[in-house]
């Protein structure tokens, strides 16, 4: 019989540790982990992409790329002596028994929601020992900003401070509200109050959003990959006519764009 065969995992543990080695990848040695920032991003970003396209090899690949990230971040944390990916599978394994009570334990439930509450009580619960006091805290910074409006907003709702649930009038006003605040600001010509009052509007659009269960961070990847396609269709349009764009006037550009919409 041959020799039993190494565990994937494991197998990728021993291949990330050997790029690190003093004799491994000069790239890989170089890295820390606050160069492995923007990757870890791009990554998570790329499975989103392939779970949108539903295709199953392409989102295997990514769900392989954005692993690795945290393979390489606990292997620097084990040269560092803080942590291994053992301590990582470990910590949340026991998350979760810990935040499953109604299947690890004797707590009952009957829906999602009791569920959801649960969670949100024993995450409380763990919170009570740090040294966070607010409700808003452990909601990273570095996260994109729509998801992290999404995510203070919904702290917030969950003990009350949101306008009462299906008053969608509410929130259309406080768009309104900010939307004139911003054409206001813009008479008056003081950039830092323009920017001030945009980063409102934004964050109002966002509390839409969310109360109609939509996540904005989401909506706009796809209203930037609609209008990437549409573009490019114009782009294809004009290409095909002598002269390019210096010879095509902004009606004929938006006949394109209609064409586009059509197609």
């Amino acid at each position: 019989m041959g020799e039993p065969k190494e565990h994937p995992f494991d197998r990728l543990a021993g291949i990330m540790e050997q790029l690190r080695a003093p004799d491994g990848c000069p790239w890989d040695r170089e890295q820390n982990l606050r160069s492995l920032r923007p990757y870890i991003i791009e990554e998570a970003y790329e499975l989103i992409q392939a779970i949108n396209k539903e295709d199953a090899e392409d989102i295997r690949e990514e769900c392989g790329d954005l692993l690795l990230q945290v393979i390489f971040i606990s292997q620097i944390a084990k040269e560092h002596q803080w942590f291994d990916i053992s301590g990582v599978l470990d910590a949340i394994s026991e998350k979760l028994v810990r935040r499953h009570p109604h299947v690890f334990g004797n707590v009952n439930v009957d829906t999602s929601s009791d569920v959801s509450r649960n969670w949100d009580e024993i995450k409380a619960e763990e919170k009570k020992k740090t040294t966070r006091k607010s409700r808003l805290s452990g909601i990273p910074q570095s996260l994109p900003a729509l998801i992290r409006a999404h995510q203070l907003q919904e702290r917030a709702a969950k003990v009350g401070f949101d306008w009462p649930k299906g008053d969608q009038e509410a929130v259309f006003g406080k768009i309104e509200e900010e939307l004139q605040e911003v054409q206001e600001a813009m008479q008056h010509e003081n950039q830092q109050h323009i920017e001030e009052e945009l980063g409102d509007l934004f964050f109002a659009l966002v509390n839409l959003s969310r109360r109609l269960d939509m996540d904005a961070e989401l909506l706009l990847q796809e209203a930037n990959e609609k209008f990437t396609k549409r573009f490019e269709y114009v782009e294809q349009r004009v290409e095909e006519t002598a002269g390019g764009w210096v010879q095509h006037e902004l009606e004929e550009l938006e006949a394109y764009w209609k064409e586009s919409k059509q197609k």
